[in-house]
């Protein structure tokens, strides 16, 4: 797809539109003050070859770091409280499994029907404080994978046959090693995944040995005080990484990450030089740039924890906004739609422009938990996540051919000031989204 950058853009229409009066106002001012040759110069950098893939653990996502705290400083915008600057640092366990074996009644699993997930070697030798979990033929897996990862509990998960092409995928996973908040020697939460037709588990042994490493990672993130409801949060969210570099594909081995989600990250810095340059927004604003989504979502699950959940109003994640969605140009898709008021009250906030926002047209991708606003969500926030990305069709997810060259920049631009128009209700203290039921996982 061609670059598409219009000097004269005009794509939402919506000054004209709107009429006049408060939101012909503001109207006005999305479309002075977000640029876009700022839009383009942002994401460029972001997805350009010497960013390295933006790979978690790598220079090329320090380098990104860099890059975006230096956006958030010349906006002007003020770190988190308890932060000198803008990164929001903390360490995690990075393992890397020595060797492992598993017996259930008795007979040892063969190594391609295992697959273990933990921070530290632990050995078992009977079920006790160990839950056995089932996940019969006819589930959505990739839903019950999610929820029995985000659990503390150490659990062993026997897997029917019938999900073998998912099995082969979280066995690859694992063989790679992964990455835990749990302290090197504890593997309180670890995951012992087995893929058969077992009905009942008499006897359990498990031995599994890794080495484990802390390393250090940091999301980026700044805040607008709110003018009379400063105790008030409302986020604006992104991931700023992605695959690092990979195996080679016509000589190409970064995988640049320029729609996911160097997009969205362009999108949290357009809109907080935005509501910065206007500076009338009584709830507090919070921007931030998620790291480690791509292996776990571990920058918002630590971002979470930080803060009190009950304060934070809503949640906008940008996720995926560099081509035309499935409904066309000028639309965009809300996750978990029916969760919340949240995408009525953004739709209401458009009217009598171009641009319309719909319900997620992907449900059975169980999208609404797959980003980084679910761990908010199931803390009850009206955390959502906006994208556009047909992903049932999209060629280009997670391979080196998702570059800049790929992106249609006026799409871009014409969700942002979307997002923008349809948060500033909420911005403004003046709407409240209703809360999203709370998950006990």
């Amino acid at each position: 797809m061609k670059i598409k950058l219009y000097a004269a853009f005009a794509a939402l229409a919506i000054a004209p539109s709107l009429g006049f009066g408060q939101d012909a106002w503001f109207a006005k001012n999305v479309d002075k003050l977000i640029k876009a040759d700022d839009v383009e110069r942002i994401i460029k950098t972001l997805s350009a070859d010497d960013m390295q893939g933006r790979g978690t653990f790598t220079p090329g996502i320090d380098k990104a770091a860099t890059f975006i705290e230096g956006e958030f400083k010349q906006a002007g915008l003020k770190p988190l409280a308890g932060n000198t600057g803008f990164r929001q640092s903390f360490s995690m366990v990075r393992t890397t499994p020595v060797s492992s074996k598993v017996t259930i009644n008795g007979t040892d699993i063969t190594a391609d029907n295992v697959a273990i997930s933990a921070s530290a070697s632990f050995t078992l030798t009977n079920t006790d404080g160990v839950e056995v979990v089932k996940i019969p033929a006819g589930k959505n897996f990739a839903s019950e994978y999610q929820n029995l990862m985000v659990t503390d509990k150490k659990t062993l998960i026997l897997v029917d046959t019938s999900y073998s092409s998912f099995f082969k995928r979280i066995a690859a996973r694992a063989k790679r090693g992964g990455t835990s908040f749990s302290a090197p020697g504890k593997a309180d939460n670890a995951k012992v995944f087995v893929m058969g037709t077992l009905d009942d588990v008499k006897s359990l042994a498990v031995n599994y040995e890794v080495k484990s490493q802390e390393k250090p990672l940091f999301n980026v993130a700044g805040i607008i005080p709110g003018k009379s409801k400063p105790d008030e949060y409302v986020v604006f969210s992104g991931h700023y990484d992605h695959l690092g570099i990979v195996k080679p594909m016509n000589g190409d081995s970064i995988a640049n990450g320029a729609d996911d989600d160097a997009s969205g990250t362009t999108a949290v810095i357009s809109l907080a030089k935005f509501f910065k340059k206007l500076n009338n927004n009584e709830r507090t604003l919070v921007f931030v740039a998620f790291t480690a989504e791509e292996i776990g979502g571990f920058g918002s699950q630590y971002f979470s924890k930080q803060l009190d959940a009950d304060k934070v109003i809503a949640m906008f994640n940008i996720e995926m906004i560099g081509k035309d969605s499935k409904f066309g140009p000028n639309t965009a898709f809300i996750t978990g739609f029916e969760r919340s008021d949240f995408g009525t009250i953004l739709q209401k906030n458009v009217e009598g422009t171009e641009f319309k926002f719909f319900p997620d047209p992907y449900v059975k991708e169980n999208l609404f938990y797959r980003s980084d606003n679910a761990t908010l969500a199931r803390l009850g926030v009206p955390a959502h996540s906006i994208s556009t990305d047909q992903i049932d069709t999209d060629k280009l997810y997670h391979q080196v051919t998702d570059e800049f060259s790929s992106l249609d920049v006026k799409n871009i631009i014409a969700t942002i000031k979307a997002i923008a128009l349809g948060s500033r209700s909420i911005v403004a203290g003046k709407d409240t989204p209703t809360r999203v039921a709370k998950l006990d996982k």
